[in-house]
């Protein structure tokens, strides 16, 4: 069996090292541009809502760091970047949706009659559907995620 992608590698032990922290791998990308080469990884909560405080990523990002001497799976010098995905993303799975709780949310759904728009906060979420409500409803919908076409996490600047 050939040996495992530089990628590949990175991205288990990479994956193994910060779900003891209690955090996911959300992405791992090898880059080269020319002469230079970096390794871009993208951390996260691994469930439920909240964020990735700066001290907690900067204790991991120095434990990844010190991972990367150790594995050496990219040849020559490179750039470390470590960051989190951000405020604003597309959710498109259950965890995703369980981490935007209390956020509100740009929902298309498909219905028999075509699509919805919907701006909803999202108030639960499990393996088969979320359940929101609107901010002039006190009413909870819930949504199946197979009807879900398209959901973003909306910014609200005062």
């Amino acid at each position: 069996m050939p040996p495992a992608s530089p990628e590949t590698e990175i991205r288990t032990q990479v994956a193994a090292l910060v779900a003891e922290h209690g955090l996911v791998l959300e992405q791992a990308r090898l880059r080269r541009r020319g002469r230079e080469t970096s390794v871009e990884l993208t951390l996260d909560l691994a469930d439920g809502p909240g964020a990735l405080d700066s001290d907690r990523l900067g204790d991991v990002s120095r434990e990844i760091s010190r991972l990367m001497d150790e594995i050496d799976v990219v040849p020559g010098a490179y750039t470390l970047e470590i960051g989190t995905p951000g405020a604003v993303r597309e959710l498109t799975t259950p965890r995703l949706f369980r981490r935007a709780t209390g956020r509100l949310v740009a929902f298309d759904l498909r219905t028999a009659e075509g699509t919805e728009r919907l701006l909803a906060r999202i108030v639960d979420a499990d393996d088969d559907a979320v359940t929101v409500r609107t901010d002039d409803d006190d009413a909870e919908r819930r949504l199946a995620y197979d009807d879900v076409t398209h959901a973003v996490v909306e910014l609200k600047l005062r």
